[in-house]
């Protein structure tokens, strides 16, 4: 007795598995044809924000892609409200503007970034969010390689030349 009922579970078993298989609710169709895929380079400036604490680069639309020292300004100004309710977040201080940024005579030679405010006490992760911003509008704009070295030099002294950490 005992052996028939294990064979009848079983059977039941396997039984329902099929019929949950075979009747999965999905139907054959044709193709789907949808728009055609964006190309072309993006219009905008990449910011490196903080999303848990981890550099996340940030595409925020403008009509023209800003010079690195703009990039800046609109990184210290701050998340948007879109990317706050999005929960990124920046360490950078809005005092770090007015800025300048002086590239290298040719595009593998390092970017200095010249704060008003003190270098030396941003956190890694301000200095980060700088670098690889500075970084890549540098990069886009033409006038530095993607992997240049960037200099933080406040009124307090110079932070040591870094790539971004994350290209």
């Amino acid at each position: 007795m005992t052996g028939r009922r294990a064979g009848r579970a079983l059977l039941a078993g396997g039984l329902l598995v099929t019929l949950l298989a075979a009747g999965c609710g999905v139907r054959p169709s044709g193709v789907i044809h949808g728009r055609p895929a964006v190309s072309g380079p993006s219009t905008g400036v990449g910011l490196y924000l903080l999303a848990r604490g981890e550099l996340v680069l940030v595409l925020r639309p403008t009509k023209l892609a800003p010079s690195p020292a703009e990039a800046l300004a609109v990184l210290a100004a701050g998340p948007d409200e879109n990317e706050r309710s999005a929960g990124f977040t920046s360490e950078v201080p809005a005092g770090l503007v007015p800025v300048t940024v002086k590239a290298g005579a040719d595009r593998s030679a390092g970017i200095t970034v010249r704060t008003t405010g003190a270098a030396q006490p941003l956190s890694t992760n301000a200095a980060d969010q700088i670098i690889c911003t500075v970084a890549a509008a540098a990069a886009q704009a033409g006038v530095a390689a993607n992997l240049v070295q960037v200099t933080i030099v406040g009124p307090d002294g110079a932070r040591p030349p870094r790539p971004c950490p994350i290209e």
